[in-house]
C-alpha cells in the first residue's frame, strides 16, 4: 500500500475538498450508495483523513478530522444533489484520478484541476448522438421482441421524440419533473394514430419499447440491491424514487389511452408477420451500441460496454434456455446471468484495473424487470387487479434473482475496489 502523501505536499483542507468532490461526481456518476461509501473510505485512508460519511440518492453528509492532529481542523459538508444518472465516461475518469492521486503520481491540488474536465457541458454533437441512441434503443429492443418492420420502426420514431424531450429536459426543470408522463402520453397517443391511419401495430409493445430508457428498472434493481447490504434509507428512498417513475409512466399511458377513446379512434392490431430470428441480434448489435452513447461511455470503452450486453444478454439465454434453470417460481436465466456478469466484471477490474461497472451496468440493463413493473402498474390501472398483482409477483422474483446473482458474483470474484 502507498503512503498517503505527506503534510506539506498537501493540506488538510486540500485533501478534504478532493474528497468532497469525488463523493460528488461520484453521486452524480449513479454510483450507488455501498459503492461510494466504500469508496470514499478507501480514498479517505489512503489520504490520511478520517472521513465518516453518510449518503442516500439526494445528497451527502461527510464529516472530516485529522488522525495527526497538526491543525486540528474539523470540517462536516452537507451536499445536497439531484439524483445521478449513469455516466461510464466520468466514472473512469473519476476512478482514474483517484488512482493517480492515491499512487502519489500526482498531488491532490493537481487532482482537482484534473477533475474540472467534468464540467464541462455536452457537445452539439453529443446531444444530437443522445437522441439518436433513444431511438436505436427503443426500435432495437422492439427487435428483440421479436415483433414486425412496422412496430420496429414505429418505436424507432417515437424513441426520438423521447430522446429529445430527455435532451430539452436536461436544461428546464419544471418540464424534467414531468418528462416521463409526457412520454409515456406522446407515446401512446402516436402508436395509437400510426395503428388508426397507417398501418397495424401491437400497441403494448410498441409503447414499452419506445419507453424502455426512461424506464427505471436499473433503479430499482441498485435499490434492492442497497437494501441488501443495510442501506435502508438509500434503498428506501431510491425504491420509492423508481415507483414514482413507474407512476408517472403509467398515468401517461393510461390518459393517452382515455383520449384516444373519446377521439373514437378503433387502434388496428392486426398480427403482422413476426421479424426473423437472426434481427434478434442485430438489435442486439444495436441496442448495446446504443446503450454505450446513453451511458456515457468514452470511445475507447464502446466495445466494452457493448460486450458486457451481449455477455449479460447471452448468459441469460444460456441458463434459462440451454441449462434450463428458469420455472414460473425462479427466474433462474437471470440469477445466472446476473453472477456471470458480476464475476465477469470484477475480473475485467482486477485484470485492467478499470472501473467494473463498464461490463456490469451494460450487462444488466436487459435484465432489469422495469418494463414488467410498468405493466403491472398499467393492470391495476385498468383495474384488473388480480394479473396486476401477478405481474407484480414476477417484478419481485426477477429483482431478488438479479440481485441475488450480482452478490454471489460478487462472493466468487471480489471486486478490485468499490467501483
Amino acid at each position: 500500500m502507498n503512503p498517503p502523501p505527506s503534510e506539506p505536499a498537501s493540506t488538510f483542507r486540500q485533501r478534504c475538498t478532493f474528497i468532497i468532490d469525488m463523493a460528488r461526481r461520484l453521486h452524480a456518476c449513479g454510483t450507488s450508495t455501498p459503492r461510494l461509501e466504500g469508496a470514499v473510505r478507501v480514498l479517505s485512508q489512503r489520504l490520511g483523513v478520517h472521513t465518516e460519511i453518510w449518503c442516500n440518492p439526494t445528497g451527502i453528509i461527510l464529516s472530516f478530522s485529522n488522525p495527526a492532529k497538526l491543525d486540528g481542523a474539523e470540517i462536516t459538508r452537507v451536499l445536497r444533489l439531484s439524483p445521478g444518472d449513469i455516466n461510464l465516461r466520468a466514472l473512469a475518469m473519476v476512478d482514474d484520478i483517484a488512482e493517480q492521486v492515491m499512487a502519489g503520481r500526482i498531488d491532490v491540488a493537481a487532482g482537482l484541476q484534473a477533475l474540472k474536465v467534468l464540467d464541462e457541458p455536452p457537445s452539439r454533437g453529443r446531444l444530437l448522438a443522445t437522441v439518436l441512441s433513444f431511438g436505436l434503443a427503443s426500435g432495437s429492443v422492439a427487435a428483440l421482441l421479436r415483433t414486425s418492420v412496422a412496430d420496429v420502426l414505429a418505436a424507432a420514431l417515437i424513441g426520438l421524440l423521447i430522446g429529445a424531450i430527455a435532451v430539452a429536459a436536461t436544461a428546464r426543470p419544471r418540464l424534467a419533473e414531468a418528462q416521463e408522463a409526457i412520454a409515456a402520453l406522446l407515446a401512446t397517443l402516436l402508436a395509437s394514430a400510426i395503428a388508426v391511419f397507417l398501418v397495424p401495430l401491437s400497441l403494448q409493445t410498441v409503447t414499452i419499447a419506445a419507453l424502455i430508457v426512461l424506464m427505471p428498472g436499473l433503479m430499482l434493481t441498485t435499490a434492492v440491491a442497497e437494501l441488501s447490504s443495510g442501506n435502508w434509507a438509500s434503498g428506501t428512498a431510491r425504491f420509492a424514487g423508481a415507483s414514482v417513475v413507474l407512476l408517472k409512466l403509467t398515468f401517461g399511458t393510461v390518459a393517452a389511452s382515455q383520449l384516444v377513446h373519446a377521439l373514437g379512434w378503433q387502434p388496428s392490431t392486426l398480427a403482422l408477420q413476426a421479424l426473423p430470428a437472426w434481427t434478434e441480434w442485430a438489435g442486439l448489435l444495436v441496442g448495446s451500441a446504443a446503450f454505450a452513447v446513453l451511458f456515457g461511455a468514452a470511445k475507447r470503452d464502446v466495445p466494452i460496454v457493448m460486450a458486457g450486453a451481449w455477455i449479460g444478454y447471452g448468459l441469460t439465454k444460456l441458463g434459462g434456455e440451454v441449462l434450463n434453470l428458469s420455472s414460473e417460481h425462479f427466474a433462474g436465466g437471470v440469477f445466472f446471468a446476473g453472477l456471470g456478469v458480476a464475476a465477469l466484471a470484477n475480473a475485467y477490474g482486477r485484470l485492467f484495473k478499470r472501473p467494473g461497472a463498464l461490463l456490469r451496468v451494460s450487462g444488466i440493463i436487459l435484465l432489469v424487470p422495469g418494463s414488467v413493473g410498468f405493466r403491472s402498474l398499467n393492470f391495476v390501472m385498468e383495474r384488473d387487479v388480480v394479473l396486476g398483482l401477478d405481474t407484480a409477483v414476477a417484478v419481485l422474483s426477477a429483482l431478488i434473482a438479479l440481485v441475488a446473482g450480482l452478490l454471489f458474483g460478487n462472493l466468487l470474484v471480489p471486486p478490485r475496489r468499490y467501483l
